[in-house]
């Protein structure tokens, strides 16, 4: 397999499988015209060639430098006509091979009430890198936008003149062997303690690797003490990161400590609103509160849902609607939801109404009792695959038509109160996203 075939079956894991058919798998890499500072592929005809330049090239030319460690000029071509190239490309030797994703700027990413904070602090150490918050310690679930964020720190230093390094800790410990291995451990150092910026990646993957740690602290330490900028991501807070060395630790939180939370449902609303700009796709706003509802907490979901209904729309000569959406996307949430049970569902319900989980499985007749009671049925119905049977008899109910009768009323203040509404989606993404 040839780099440029690698290159489109990493693409492939990141969008839907109908649009990998439909659009790249009918990309040809020529690999006798191709060079190590151009790509051309070849297409079978404009409407594909016009199609993945306007949504893939990018994507395509990050993933080339991820895979060579060069930045390289990606052509799509139809028959053996070749485009002219605009500019010769700069030689390699100047060429700061940061793997940043041009599309991860500040621009694109949608600030709401659960990473404003970390927003905020990496907006600062852009104006000021070095100088203020020295690291930036990100950390928050997956696919939240850590990368995101610290890519747009790179990208917006970049285009300012600083030399900014961008690597997953996989990386740097790829790299790090590679080095030890050639006897070229000078050059490692000098990639990594002679820039302005450096980003690290899932910084977690240190835990418990002593060799890598005593390295990657001596790296930090040169950066410090120079005064250039690094920021750092991890999917939880450095004192929580097991096998982590005690003066990592406390180094990590010398600067500032952001972490970014799961959306709430306005915030998942703007991020689809955002997107849908970006890849030209038209949804109604009924269409893109559902999906805000059903992707829970992993906003990177959203451009691959985006993908699918589109995809799927085209390849059946049908509009966009709700009911669409719903059947296009119920492998989707059944998936996601196989790990939901009653008592989970309750359980979630009785701590965020500040309730015991038993007294909503009781007949008491309270008033505070009686609406968490109902909340925890509607969403346990909705939830999972529980019939009426089951769900009478696990809330202590005389029968079915109880249960039927409670999710009427339920409904009914969906429809008639905007408030109630936005409670139950915000209840039902926590309990889908914490499973």
């Amino acid at each position: 397999m040839n780099i440029g075939q690698e290159v489109l079956a990493l693409l492939k894991e990141e969008i839907s499988e109908i649009e990998y058919a439909r659009y790249i798998k009918q990309l040809n890499y020529d690999e006798k015209k191709s060079s190590a500072h151009m790509a051309l592929f070849h297409a079978p005809n404009a409407l594909i060639a016009n199609w993945i330049k306007s949504k893939y090239k990018e994507k395509i030319a990050h993933l080339f430098e991820v895979k060579s460690g060069m930045k390289v000029a990606v052509q799509i071509v139809l028959g053996d006509v070749v485009e002219k190239q605009k500019s010769k490309p700069k030689s390699e030797s100047v060429i700061h091979n940061s793997l940043l994703n041009p599309s991860h700027t500040f621009e694109n990413f949608m600030v709401g009430g659960s990473n404003q904070f970390a927003y905020a602090a990496v907006k600062s150490v852009s104006e000021k890198p070095g100088k203020v918050y020295n690291p930036l310690f990100i950390h928050g679930g997956v696919g939240l936008g850590k990368t995101h964020l610290m890519q747009a720190a790179g990208n917006f230093l970049q285009n300012h003149g600083k030399t900014v390094i961008y690597s997953t800790v996989e990386q740097f410990l790829n790299d790090f062997i590679r080095h030890v291995r050639n006897k070229t451990m000078e050059k490692f150092q000098e990639k990594y303690r002679k820039c302005d910026v450096l980003l690290i990646d899932d910084i977690q993957f240190l835990s418990g690797k002593e060799t890598i740690q005593e390295e990657f602290f001596h790296t930090f330490e040169a950066l410090k003490n120079a005064g250039k900028q690094i920021i750092l991501t991890a999917d939880k807070h450095p004192k929580k990161i097991a096998g982590l060395e005690k003066r990592l630790q406390s180094r990590f939180e010398w600067g500032l400590v952001a972490d970014i939370q799961p959306p709430e449902l306005e915030t998942k609303i703007a991020i689809i609103n955002k997107k849908c700009e970006i890849n030209r796709v038209k949804l109604s706003k009924d269409i893109v509160y559902y999906i805000a509802t059903v992707i829970e907490s992993n906003v990177r979901e959203i451009e691959g849902i985006l993908s699918k209904l589109h995809a799927y729309s085209q390849l059946m000569h049908v509009d966009i609607t709700l009911e669409f959406t719903k059947n296009v996307l119920k492998d989707h949430i059944k998936e996601n939801r196989a790990n939901l049970t009653l008592d989970s569902i309750t359980q979630f319900v009785a701590k965020d109404l500040n309730i015991k989980p038993s007294e909503i499985k009781s007949k008491s007749r309270s008033k505070n009792l009686v609406y968490a009671r109902r909340i925890a049925i509607y969403l346990c119905r909705e939830l999972t695959q529980n019939t009426m049977p089951q769900l009478a008899q696990y809330f202590s109910m005389k029968d079915h038509t109880a249960i039927s009768h409670t999710l009427k009323k339920i409904s009914e203040l969906i429809e008639n109160d905007e408030d109630f509404k936005a409670k139950i989606s915000e209840l039902s993404n926590k309990i889908t996203s914490s499973s």
